[in-house]
């Protein structure tokens, strides 16, 4: 089926608190990069974040939190599509309708599901059907791509596969022709663009920075809770006048997210030259972390203040989303026999 639209994109951040720097580095910068050369779809995955949140209060704050993070940090709401998963209700009817074509050995296999299992721990059903639902925010846009990194490859491929479940079982075919052009009908799959060069962002700790580890650094933290947060980095225990090595020192890591190749081999000159501690290192960290995000966090205190724009956002981010899933849940409706709702 030919189109002249361009290549649609599409990703999903949970409202699970402010976000960090992995979460800037490893989602949200992408994210406004691609959305200049693609059509963005962007959503706020609050249904997903009800398998663990249980305030009402954090959710709704959190929720515009994304939000004001995503456009303080350079996305266009006008150009790109910004909304909440749970203003778009069509999520859960799709939903629901995969999980009618798919079987349970498919989401047992699912990471968290096993990682819970193998916790002892008694997973609630939606930790379960997860997948599913993500499947389902995949698949009713039509997306052609899914930006994802390499540990998150298998929710790209369960989305395929049941992509595949349902056009076989409802349409008697795959939906695809014989050089893979799909034709149009049932459920489309898109590809995953796997994100190899995706930094991965250290914690205070040196573990992958994590909120579940409490060793993350929000993106808008004020400017002094900013340089109490770096200069708790952990670092060893070699002497100021002594030598050291800035590819093994978590602050020199951090560091290279912000600098250019100069600068980065400017700091690690200083390492390797003695009479340099890590107080220095943390203290340029500091330097370079609060005047990439200072005007960044400006904006995004406006915007907080301004709660009524950012619902406007995404009321409107919705609105434009729901014309876009409303065809496709019209031909899945169609495939099996469920009647047809007119298109707002």
């Amino acid at each position: 089926m030919t189109s002249t639209r361009r290549m649609r994109s599409l990703s999903g951040i949970k409202p699970t608190g402010q976000p960090h720097w992995g979460n800037y580095f490893g989602m949200i910068a992408p994210a406004v990069g691609l959305a200049a050369e693609a059509e963005a779809y962007y959503f706020i995955a609050d249904y997903h974040a009800l398998t663990t949140v249980r305030d009402a209060d954090a959710l709704r704050s959190d929720s515009y939190e994304i939000a004001a993070t995503m456009i303080a940090c350079g996305l266009d709401p006008e150009s790109a599509v910004l909304w909440r998963q749970s203003d778009v209700p069509e999520v859960c009817e799709l939903t629901w309708i995969l999980s009618c074509v798919t079987g349970m050995g498919l989401v047992e296999r699912a990471h968290a599901y096993k990682d819970a299992r193998a916790k002892k721990k008694e997973p609630n059903f939606g930790l379960v059907t997860y997948p599913v639902l993500m499947a389902a925010d995949i698949l009713l846009y039509d997306s052609d791509v899914v930006p994802v990194g390499k540990d998150q490859v298998q929710h790209l491929e369960m989305a395929r596969d049941m992509a595949g479940y349902f056009n076989a079982q409802f349409l008697g075919n795959i939906g695809y022709d014989n050089e893979g052009v799909w034709d149009g009908k049932g459920l489309k799959r898109p590809a995953a663009r796997v994100q190899d060069n995706t930094a991965v962002v250290p914690g205070l700790d040196g573990r992958k920075m994590s909120k579940s580890y409490g060793n993350h650094i929000p993106v808008f933290i004020g400017k002094k809770k900013l340089r109490k947060r770096i200069m708790a980095i952990k670092t060893d225990s070699t002497p100021l006048e002594e030598p050291k090595d800035p590819t093994t020192c978590n602050v020199f890591q951090l560091y290279t997210l912000f600098a250019n190749a100069d600068e980065q081999a400017e700091l690690a000159a200083k390492y390797r030259g003695g009479n340099f501690g890590y107080g220095h290192a943390k203290l340029e960290l500091f330097a370079k972390a609060d005047a990439h995000f200072a005007p960044r966090r400006e904006r995004f205190d406006e915007l907080m203040a301004d709660k009524d724009t950012l619902e406007d956002i995404l009321r409107l981010g919705a609105k434009r989303a729901r014309a876009t899933a409303e065809p496709v849940m019209e031909r899945v409706r169609s495939a099996i026999g469920l009647p047809a709702r007119p298109i707002r």
